[in-house]
């Protein structure tokens, strides 16, 4: 077996952790964070959606695909954090010509008559046209990087690493690490090409339950939004993606519009109480499309944009095949 130090215990980080114990190795793992519930990583604001064919409106094929090998990994990775009931896509009467140019570039969908959708979400407003892409799903966030922060790992809360090399990792204190392999995974901590890329997400409770029992989108030409369900009383409204590497509060237009049109898709939303206003920053290269390195002693995973919880499990997988590290087991077919 192999000692491993990893730098940054975001998603990917903890994945690493998760799936290196697993197999047996040695893990360190070092980030700046005070402890393993503090929301510095991008991946706690984050609703979770799993929907690589949603995401194929402004994705690549191949990283739809990417996200296709990630929904067979979750399953045995964070099952009690995972729903899979599909999703849906949803648009105003008004914005019908704006959805059916979105559609043609996902391809495969159901179109749900009227019935149909009051069906599958009875809470959704009437007058909606619907659509479902099966086997799409979610995951909650902020439970799941607690799940995977329970790995049998060395856990190094309060220690920046500055740099990152074959077999070593180099401390902001001026301390080395060395290990048999190190593994950057740091996100913004990395610094350039690296930016930040300003998400916000609301997050709503409604005492008596608000009704939704699977992810939706809403498709609209001035203003997209998504919905996501945590449990029966709370959900998450969000779509907001600002070049602006500002970490500053939400702002009062961003939060109008997000939440007047989560109102305009759930009417019962009309009574919940605002729970909180995050705001967080997604590291992106400048094509938006991940960075996954390997070479002896070394591994690189980062820029995972606003798809890390879609992509990260197929990648790190691949990483560690190509290390020769181990695996992540997959769900049955």
């Amino acid at each position: 077996m192999s000692t491993v130090a990893i730098a940054g215990a975001g998603l990917a980080g903890r994945l690493f952790a998760w799936a290196l114990a697993r197999q047996g190795h040695r893990v360190s793992v070092f980030d700046p964070a005070p402890d393993a519930a503090a929301r510095g990583a991008a991946a706690f604001t984050a609703a979770g959606m799993l929907s690589p064919l949603a995401e194929l409106e402004s994705t690549d094929a191949d990283l739809a695909a990417l996200g296709w090998t990630s929904l067979r990994l979750w399953p045995a990775i964070a099952p009690e954090q995972l729903r899979r009931e599909g999703s849906l896509l949803l648009a105003h009467r008004s914005d019908h010509g704006a959805a059916q140019r979105v559609l043609a570039r996902i391809g495969r969908f159901e179109t749900l008559d009227r019935a149909a959708l009051q069906r599958l979400e009875p809470a959704l407003a009437p007058g909606l046209l619907g659509w479902h892409l099966s086997g799409e799903g979610c995951i909650d966030a902020p439970a799941a990087l607690t799940h995977l922060a329970t790995a049998s790992a060395e856990w190094c809360w309060g220690q920046r690493v500055e740099s990152v090399e074959p077999g070593r990792l180099c401390l902001a204190d001026g301390r080395t690490v060395e290990a048999d392999w190190a593994i950057d995974a740091r996100g913004l901590g990395a610094g350039r090409p690296l930016r930040g890329v300003r998400g916000e997400i609301v997050t709503l409770e409604l005492p008596g339950a608000h009704g939704l029992q699977r992810p939706l989108r809403l498709l609209h030409p001035r203003q997209p939004v998504y919905l996501v369900p945590r449990g029966p009383e709370r959900l998450l409204v969000g779509a907001s993606e600002i070049e602006s590497e500002d970490r500053s509060a939400m702002s009062l237009r961003s939060a109008v519009e997000l939440m007047a049109a989560a109102h305009s898709v759930l009417p019962a939303l009309a009574e919940a109480r605002i729970a909180l206003l995050d705001v967080n920053l997604r590291p992106a290269l400048p094509d938006n499309r991940p960075l996954v390195h390997c070479e002896p002693g070394l591994l690189r995973l980062n820029g995972l944009y606003r798809h890390g919880w879609l992509l990260a499990p197929a990648l790190v997988q691949q990483l560690l095949r190509q290390s020769q590290l181990g695996d992540l087991p997959e769900e049955a077919q």
